[in-house]
Formats: structure tokens, C-alpha cells, sequence
């Protein structure tokens, strides 16, 4: 189990660069499977999740070749289906979460798909029903091993159909978007999610020949076609991670510039920060976060009333930056209350942010009011343990900003979902080193 020392209360100063957005590689890179042409692939974060995935593509009979860093050609021309009915492949699809998104391109275009119970993080339930259902509803045959945890669905020919979402899952749509491309027919899909990686991927898998309108919205219309072709790809910047340094910035009361942040995609993550008091300057495609060394207030509503955010499917707020806005929190003038309505245990890493200092009263599994500092306290360095990637990513923000020397263990966790983070923070004055 790998651990960050960081020594805190340093003020930070430069430019960082955001990585590929890792939501949408995992699934572009299963979009691969949709076709026996080439693939390239740009801007492919360097981090364990999507590595573990190019492995599984790889054993699967994925032929991968990388051009530079960050770039990839794949070649799904001789797929080992054997593979997927393998212990390895059961081991190996257990331990990611975006193993599920194989499923639909190799129902699509084999006929089969099959998939171990897929782990990830320890935040709550995350059912898979949307995605099967979507299947079924394509015309595909459903079957779970209850012993082994293991699923499969088979279709000689998936059919176009009309289908409502019981939720607007992300990666339900993906899978069930890279499903209908090859169907026969025309499928529909209304409540589908519509995030700019849901947009990505379908502009992707246009311009490789598949028919969708819709792009953007929450109802697609797809016509399916009989083959797919090769594409070039570039990967968004991840939005996760231009919030994460944004809080970063604001914590440290450092002056940062975040390098080519794709300001269209964003959504409303400015605006949610500027709402918490922080200045967010756009420069161009470049964000710019002036050192707040007089601190920073949360707004109020109109009404005077305190101030809640809470996460919505897209364009709503995402749930990844409600731990980051939480911890942004404790040191501002103000409170806020934080809803995190989607999983039930992401919020439980505040009790190591309340052995740091900080003011939080967690209401329930979904609540937390958080009643700022303003600096006149600063959080005290401490030992903890990463749950997750995103409160991760969040304990390792407050240590940056507390004074004296806190120990991060199982960074595992952050490094599934940051590429180099110790480096690249070194790279901006953060006294941090990896044990």
C-alpha cells in the first residue's frame, strides 16, 4: 500500500495541464471493439484504470500499438472470445468498473458479452440493471451466474427498438449506445445521459460510420448500420480534474493557471466555484485562479438563506466535485450545505477532515453542512487512509493546505485516477513525495 507524505501550508504558483478525461477513455476505448479497422486514440491519461483496461483489450486480441505518450492505435481484428469465459478475465474484469462498457460493442458485433460483477469504488451501490435492461430490450438473451457473480447477454441480431431509461446512467448509455450502432433498425433512447463524454463517444462512433441524431440531448435516435469503420480520436481534458485544481488553487490561496481546459465543456463548474467565493478568470481556454490571500465567501441565496450544491445528472453539477467543493468549504467565510444525492457513501471520509479541524456536521449519509474558517484556523496535519479516488484527491487538498507533515496511505486509489499527481504538483512548489 503506497503513501504521500506532504509537508502543508505552502503556497503554490504556476501553470498545470489537465489530463485526458478518464470517464471518457474507458469509454472510447471499449468503442474499439466495435470495429476490425484501426483506431487511434489522443490525449489517453497515463493512470491505473484506463492502463487496466488497454491490459484487458490487450489479452482480449486487441493488437495495440503506442505512438508517443498518450497516443494509441488499436486493432480489433482477431478477438479471442475465449477469453471472456477465462478465470483470468474474471479476475481481471472484477477489479474496473469500466469493464461493463465491453459488454455492448461484443454483443453488437459478436453475438456475446460477458462480464464478472465489476468492483471500483466503495461509494454506495452502483447497479447495473440500466444496462442490462437496455440489452434485453435490444433483444438480447440475460443470464447471471449468482455463484461466480458473472453475467452474460446473447443475440444473434440485436433489433432497434424504442426504450425509456429508468436512470440516466453515463455508462448505461455508453454500453447501450455501442450496442444499437449495430443493431438492425432503429433504436431510441430517451433519458439518456448527455454528458460531453456521452457526446464524445457519439461523435466518435459517427465519424467511424454509425447514424445518431441527438447528440447532446437527453433523446438519441439511432439507425443501425451493418459495419463500423477506423477514426481518429481526441480525449476532452477531464473536468474532474480542472475542479480539482481549482480547489487546489483556492485551499493554498496560490495564484494557478489551468492550461487549455475545453471552457465549453465544463458546465456549470465555474459557476459552482465562483459561487463558493473563488475568483475564476477565463484567459482565452485557460483558467486562472488569482491567489485569495484575503479569502473567499460563499454566496448566499436571494433570500439570505445558506447556500446549498448538490450533484445532478448532466448539465447538473457532476458528483466527482461535490468532495472537492466540501473541502473547498472549510476554509471559507460562510457555510454551505453539501447534498450528495447519487451514492450513499461518499461523503464519509468528513470524519478525517473533522480530525484535521475542520467544522462539518454530517446530517445524514447524503448531507453535510460545512461552516467555514476563514482561514483564521488552519487544518492540522494528520494520518489517513484514501477510500476512494475522489476523497482521495480531496484529503490530499487539505493536507496541501494544513500546517505540518500528513500521511496519505493507499494512493492506489488517488493514482487510479491521476496521472503522475505527485510529480506535477512538485512541478508548482508542493512539498510532496511518494513512500
Amino acid at each position: 500500500m503506497g503513501t504521500f507524505k506532504i509537508e502543508g501550508g505552502h503556497r503554490l504558483k504556476g501553470s498545470i495541464t489537465p489530463q485526458g478525461a478518464k470517464n471518457e477513455a474507458l469509454q472510447v476505448l471499449c468503442a474499439v471493439l466495435l470495429t476490425a479497422d484501426k483506431v487511434t486514440i489522443e490525449n489517453i491519461p497515463d493512470i491505473r484504470d484506463v492502463n487496466k483496461l488497454i491490459l484487458l483489450l490487450s489479452n482480449l486480441g486487441v493488437k495495440i500499438q503506442k505512438n508517443k505518450p498518450g497516443s494509441f492505435t488499436f486493432q480489433a481484428d482477431d478477438i479471442h472470445l475465449e477469453y471472456l469465459e477465462s478465470e483470468a478475465f474474471k479476475e481481471e474484469g472484477r477489479g474496473l468498473r469500466g469493464s461493463i462498457m465491453i459488454v455492448g460493442p461484443l454483443l453488437a458485433r459478436f453475438g456475446k458479452g460477458y462480464i464478472p460483477k465489476p468492483g471500483g469504488d466503495k461509494i454506495g451501490r452502483r447497479r447495473l440493471d440500466t444496462h442490462f435492461e437496455g440489452f434485453i430490450k435490444l433483444g438480447a438473451d440475460f443470464r447471471y451466474n449468482r455463484e461466480d457473480y458473472f453475467y452474460g447477454v446473447e443475440a444473434k441480431q440485436l433489433k432497434g427498438t424504442n426504450m425509456l431509461l429508468d436512470e440516466a446512467s453515463v455508462t448505461g448509455t455508453a454500453n447501450i449506445i455501442m450496442a444499437a450502432v449495430l443493431a438492425e433498425g432503429v433504436t431510441t433512447i430517451y433519458n439518456a445521459a448527455c454528458e460531453p463524454y456521452i457526446q464524445q463517444l457519439s461523435n466518435m462512433l459517427i465519424r467511424m460510420g454509425a447514424k445518431i441524431e441527438g447528440v447532446g440531448s437527453n433523446l438519441l435516435k439511432i439507425e443501425g448500420v451493418t459495419k463500423l469503420g477506423g477514426c481518429e480520436h481526441r480525449i476532452l481534458p477531464d473536468m474532474i480534474e480542472i475542479g480539482s485544481w481549482m480547489g487546489l488553487a483556492a485551499m493554498t490561496q496560490s495564484e494557478l493557471t489551468i492550461k487549455d481546459v475545453s471552457w465549453e465543456n465544463l458546465g456549470q463548474i465555474p459557476d459552482v466555484f465562483r459561487k463558493m467565493g473563488i475568483t475564476v478568470e477565463k484567459r482565452g481556454d485557460d483558467i486562472h485562479i488569482p491567489a485569495h490571500t484575503e479569502g473567499y465567501e460563499i454566496q448566499s441565496y436571494i433570500d439570505g438563506s445558506v447556500l446549498t450544491i448538490a450533484d445532478a445528472p448532466w448539465p447538473g453539477f457532476t458528483p466527482d466535485l461535490l468532495s472537492i467543493v466540501l473541502v473547498v468549504a472549510t476554509q471559507a467565510r460562510g457555510s454551505v450545505l453539501i447534498h450528495q444525492k447519487m451514492f450513499e457513501s461518499r461523503l464519509f471520509f468528513v470524519d478525517k477532515l473533522i480530525d484535521m479541524g475542520a467544522k462539518i456536521i454530517l446530517c445524514d449519509p447524503h448531507r453535510a453542512n460545512v461552516i467555514g474558517h476563514d482561514f483564521k484556523s488552519t487544518l492540522k496535519a494528520t494520518t489517513m487512509t484514501s477510500p476512494d479516488i475522489r476523497a482521495g484527491i480531496s484529503l490530499l487538498i487539505a493536507a496541501l493546505s494544513a500546517k505540518g507533515t500528513s500521511t496519505i496511505h493507499n494512493i492506489e486509489q488517488i493514482d487510479r485516477g491521476y496521472e503522475r499527481i505527485d510529480e506535477r504538483l512538485r512541478a508548482i512548489g508542493a512539498k510532496i513525495v511518494r513512500v
